[in-house]
């Protein structure tokens, strides 16, 4: 059988099982209302959560970086690619974070890989949240060390583990801290309490929770009141523009730069991405309006959908999952949404588990009142339409 052929069969089981993905084309700057293959649509999957990804403050700062240093940065950190805005992103970031130092990675996805891939070694143990992202499993598999895998956010698991992974030489516990497809959010002080009488390290993914959680933005850190040994983050999110970080101690950040593979061999960020960064955490610093705002939004719609009668999952972040079950019924759902003008995609396994296919809405500081009502207005039509509710 030639390869194609192979490739067909597997792609017609793809799309039998309602797996089957696909692009969809964005023709406009990211905001709460684009369009998206052709049709003008609002959209609530944004990761865009404080609205800055198109915040003209962000673009002038990166306009005028782009015209002095131009639009790539020609090299790695360790060899042409380091300017002085990446040292000031990096020592602002550690500030933001509170803590010694950072290092900039070109994705949160090759800073998680990173840190994983290299510091736990062998005679290591790793503890894993059940529904830590994908970017964790992966760096998982390229350490050397052993993983284990506790329930979901299960504190009497993870001790029960911790107990009986004594005999090895380091444990690491490593958790999001804010679930990127159920919206919960980690129990970082009970974490940090059991990392303390088991002896163990903790590396946390803030990802969904930086410039969103914590009374100045800074994450589940700042949310619980305690400091991780590790804080991984991206600037993908909240803050509007590219590339990941880790935060940490001096040394921590030094071992990273000349151990961590997915740092020494990348093409660093641009300087004009940093220079808008920058601009960013100065926006989130000196506000909290669009926080407040956001969760205005993000209490509005928990509630009435559930007083709708459909399960939502999650704690108080922007992330809403709404299940809806098997993967055809979500996507049905999910064109039926996209017909009314909102952009809310299916998600379903290997994603999420079996049966648990879901719309994960997420809202951001600039959708408007408005458009969160219609939003629920089109919840409850589709819902009773295709008696869900």
């Amino acid at each position: 059988m030639k390869l194609d052929e192979w490739l067909s069969q597997k792609m017609d089981q793809t799309k039998a099982a309602g797996l089957y993905r696909k692009f969809h084309t964005m023709s406009s700057a990211p905001s709460p209302k684009v369009v998206v293959d052709g049709q003008r649509q609002i959209v609530f999957s944004s990761n865009n959560y404080l609205g800055l990804a198109n915040d003209q403050r962000l673009v002038h700062a990166a306009k005028a970086i782009l015209n002095e240093f131009g639009v790539g940065s020609s090299g790695s950190r360790l060899t042409t690619g380091h300017s002085d805005w990446h040292q000031k992103l990096e020592e602002k970031m550690a500030d933001f974070k509170q803590t010694e130092a950072a290092l900039l990675f070109s994705s949160g996805y090759l800073a998680n890989v990173g840190v994983l891939s290299s510091l736990p070694e062998k005679g290591d143990v790793i503890l894993s949240d059940q529904y830590n992202h994908a970017s964790i499993i992966d760096g998982f598999r390229l350490s050397k060390a052993d993983t284990f895998v506790y329930n979901h956010i299960d504190m009497k698991n993870l001790e029960k583990k911790l107990k009986k992974m004594q005999g090895y030489q380091r444990r690491f516990i490593v958790t999001d801290g804010v679930f990127s497809m159920d919206g919960t959010i980690a129990p970082l002080d009970r974490i940090m309490q059991l990392a303390k009488q088991h002896d163990a390290y903790v590396i946390v993914d803030d990802a969904h929770a930086t410039g969103v959680l914590g009374e100045n933005g800074r994450g589940t850190s700042e949310y619980f009141g305690v400091q991780p040994d590790v804080v991984i983050g991206t600037l993908s999110k909240a803050i509007g523009t590219e590339g990941g970080f880790v935060a940490g101690s001096k040394v921590l950040i030094d071992f990273l730069l000349n151990h961590a593979r997915t740092f020494i061999f990348q093409t660093a960020m641009p300087p004009a991405i940093c220079a808008a960064s920058l601009t960013a955490l100065d926006i989130i610093a000196d506000s909290d309006e669009k926080r407040h705002l956001l969760f205005s939004h993000v209490k509005k719609i928990k509630s009435s959908l559930e007083e709708m009668g459909y399960k939502v999952k999650g704690d108080l972040t922007p992330i809403i999952p709404v299940i809806i079950g098997e993967s055809k019924e979500t996507v049905m759902f999910a064109d039926k949404l996209k017909g009314k003008g909102i952009y809310a995609p299916a998600i379903r396994p290997p994603t999420v588990p079996k049966r648990e296919s879901r719309i994960r809405l997420t809202v951001t500081s600039d959708h408007s009142a408005k458009e969160v009502d219609y939003l629920l207005d089109c919840f409850y039509s589709i819902g009773k339409e295709l008696n869900m509710i």
